[in-house]
């Protein structure tokens, strides 16, 4: 540790959001987990349980207990940004440069994108109210279960087919010819621009054609998943553009990264989640919140394939390390049978610590050691070794900086 005090690991108060897309009651891994982070806090059974956040961002701090009263995560900091370590202020000042979430998702979210850094600070500007933040937002989805998204758009081939497949897409937008060289941008624009009523139009019609199609053929995952839309989001227009975006499954324990203007809509399934601080979104579909479809037509990437998988590389035979390509974050993910003991070296950038089942002991150093268990987060300060030994079944998650950038 820098010189000054030492600070221990603390012990963090979690924040939840109720989004309406979010898992209902005890259905919801977020509601189990900030129930047993608030001190069994009652779950409320008709109630949303979307997000748990554990960082410093206003619209969902983190707490910390000092002299019997609780303050915020980002003032705690203000007041000791050693604990950050001189790397990281150097680059972010005295702010925790990443935003760890789990996620509990019902239904899709909305088709959006995330500002890179330029792009932030003019919405930010011109639009203070509806983007709060200067700061971009790459992220990754880490699946807990079973997990469904769409991300990026589909190669130049697919979106040929689709067009010959999806004949409403044509109808909407004019078709493509094989030959034809496709501006996607300008279909893609067209198509989240188009009018309304029409929309609603080439929606039914499509229901129509594969009602019908069912009776003589199995629909493929992607015609299943694009009805399922319709059913959350009926006549909306992202249920007819899914089918431009790639349709990915994760498994438990895959991971998927979002690079700033890239598409994506998380479907179905639990995750934990980190980014860069910032909750900068861009919508334009699938959702009853504002879209701002010129913005997010203008900045996406477009890009196209099949994005990459993480599976993780191990550490030891407990920790599998997810390192996305961004400095802001990365996250371990261990599992520790009974009685078996794993080790996190000091590093010189902070770190969030989220147990998710189980319990165990976490030694800091030879006379400090606290029991821990399932839905309790720490805060762990940059310098800070801590060694962890299972008693029942332990499964807990790391945020911390990206050991490249450190």
């Amino acid at each position: 540790m820098e010189k000054g005090k030492k600070h221990l690991p603390l012990k963090l108060r979690c924040s939840v959001q109720h989004y309406d897309w979010g898992k209902i009651g005890q259905q919801s891994e977020v509601a189990r987990l900030f129930s047993l982070n608030s001190g069994n806090l009652d779950i409320e059974a008709d109630k949303p349980y979307a997000e748990l956040w554990m960082g410093t961002h206003e619209s969902g701090p983190s707490f910390v207990e000092t002299d019997a009263e609780y303050v915020t995560l980002n003032s705690w900091i203000s007041e000791n940004p050693s604990v950050l370590g001189d790397k990281v202020v150097k680059e972010w000042g005295n702010n925790l440069p990443f935003l760890f979430k789990v996620l509990s998702v019902a239904k899709a979210l909305s088709i959006q994108a995330h500002p890179d850094k330029e792009l932030a600070r003019t919405l930010h500007t011109s639009h203070p109210s509806l983007y709060k933040d200067d700061n971009h937002k790459p992220e990754m989805a880490l699946a807990l279960t079973k997990f469904e998204a769409l991300c990026g758009f589909i190669s130049l081939q697919e979106f040929k087919d689709v067009f010959s497949s999806v004949p409403e897409i044509a109808e909407l937008v004019g078709n493509v010819d094989a030959e034809q060289t496709v501006d996607l941008r300008l279909i893609f624009t067209k198509l989240m621009s188009a009018d309304k009523d029409a929309v609603v139009e080439m929606v039914n019609k499509m229901k129509t054609r594969l009602t019908l199609e069912k009776k003589v053929r199995q629909l493929t995952d992607k015609e299943e998943m694009v009805l399922q839309l319709d059913r959350q989001y009926p006549n909306d227009v992202g249920v007819i553009s899914a089918f431009l975006f790639n349709y990915v499954k994760l498994n438990p324990g895959e991971a998927l990264c979002l690079g700033a203007n890239e598409p994506h809509a998380y479907l179905s399934g639990e995750c934990i989640e980190c980014m860069a601080t910032s909750d900068n979104v861009v919508r334009a579909g699938l959702t009853p919140k504002l879209r701002d479809v010129p913005t997010l037509c203008t900045m996406l990437t477009y890009k196209q394939g099949f994005p990459e998988i993480l599976q993780g590389i191990p550490l030891d035979a407990y920790t599998k390390r997810y390192s996305p390509p961004f400095d802001e974050f990365e996250v371990d993910c261990c599992v520790l049978p009974q009685g078996a003991s794993t080790m996190f070296p000091a590093v010189s950038g902070p770190s969030i610590v989220l147990v998710t089942c189980g319990k165990g002991t976490m030694h800091i150093d030879i006379s400090t050691k606290e029991e821990v268990k399932e839905g309790e987060v720490f805060f762990v300060p940059a310098y800070t070794e801590i060694s962890i030994t299972c008693i029942s079944g332990l499964q807990l998650y790391r945020a911390g900086v990206n050991s490249r950038f450190l």
